[in-house]
């Protein structure tokens, strides 16, 4: 999540970010967008980028020599790379050159922007969003846990998109036995979020949507550990801590994100941890007067309140979450 734009003289003659993972950096994309009558301005042009440029081989050729080829004349940048291949190494090659350089320039605002990934490497673990849908009396689902859908279709297509932007997604067994649900991004255009489910003794009726290899998928239980046809057995200890267990492993399977989606009990062992990041909580105009209740936030700021159809959206930032930057937050 890197963006980066070149302006020359007060106007914009690149832009570019990050698309995906293994492609051109927000650097090379920018540069790339110049116009072919702009292109002599290229070394008379300040780039802005949100992330210190990148100094090392990868998926991709570092990209701060490629701003020393093109002899941009100054960078300015939100946030240096704690990544320990480029940790500065990006900020000297440029500086070596000759290239003026500014960092520490909206670095809050810059390090909201790339949460999930100061996240990965500071805590060494997946930036957690917890979220759920409520009655407006506060229920989270009927008391026997049939299926009962709370918020409207708009708020669903909402969830949906989220769904594509982050790199996974759990619920808890009951949810999973009780509402089949199927984890995709049905109702928006974009990439499908890994699938992860708790089922201690592999019960989960095989006829269920976790299992229709729509998603990369893993199954979290006691029993055994292994692959099979994109269905992916993860065993852990279910007389430890899971919660630490499964994010280590997301953590080394390179997953940036996690969305928890219930049920109540799973949340709630989030929260009692201590380990979100997010909660988004649509309240619904409906009511239930019994039923499960919603689980209760700990140690939250209330960041913003946003209508969505009939239904309300909550979204609220851990206190204790370094990356707890409330003014301006955007979803």
């Amino acid at each position: 999540m890197v963006g980066a734009v070149l302006v020359h003289e007060g106007r914009i003659i690149g832009e570019g970010w990050h698309k995906e993972y293994g492609g051109p950096h927000a650097e090379v994309n920018c540069l790339a967008s110049v116009a072919e009558e702009d292109k002599h301005l290229i070394p008379q042009g300040t780039m802005y980028v949100s992330l210190e440029p990148c100094a090392h081989y990868g998926k991709t050729p570092p990209c701060a020599d490629r701003l020393v080829q093109e002899r941009v004349k100054e960078v300015i940048i939100c946030n240096t790379d704690p990544h320990d291949k480029v940790a500065g190494k990006g900020i000297e090659i440029l500086r070596a050159a000759g290239i003026a350089v500014t960092t520490g320039v909206l670095e809050q605002e810059g390090r909201w922007l790339s949460r999930r990934f100061f996240c990965t490497m500071d805590q060494k673990r997946p930036y957690v969003i917890l979220k759920w849908a409520q009655t407006a009396d506060g229920f989270f689902a009927p008391l026997d846990r049939s299926r009962y859908q709370i918020t409207t279709q708009d708020s669903r297509q909402l969830l949906h998109k989220w769904r594509t932007e982050e790199d996974a997604i759990m619920v808890g067994y009951q949810t999973a036995v009780n509402d089949n649900p199927s984890l995709t991004a049905r109702l928006w255009k974009g990439k499908n979020p890994l699938r992860i489910a708790l089922d201690k003794n592999l019960e989960i009726p095989l006829s269920h949507n976790l299992f229709d290899k729509e998603a990369e998928t893993w199954i979290i239980n006691s029993k055994k550990a292994g692959e099979d046809d994109n269905i992916e057995l993860v065993q852990v200890d279910f007389g430890g801590n899971i919660i630490t267990q499964i994010l280590e492993k997301l953590y080394k399977a390179g997953k940036q994100s996690l969305i928890v989606e219930g049920g109540a009990l799973l949340l709630k062992s989030f929260i009692d941890a201590g380990l979100w990041d997010e909660a988004r909580i649509f309240t619904a105009n409906s009511t239930l007067e019994e039923g499960i209740p919603s689980p209760a936030l700990e140690n939250a700021i209330h960041a913003e309140q946003i209508p969505v159809a009939a239904d309300t959206l909550d979204l609220y930032i851990n206190k204790s979450s370094p990356y707890s930057f409330v003014p301006g937050y955007e979803l």
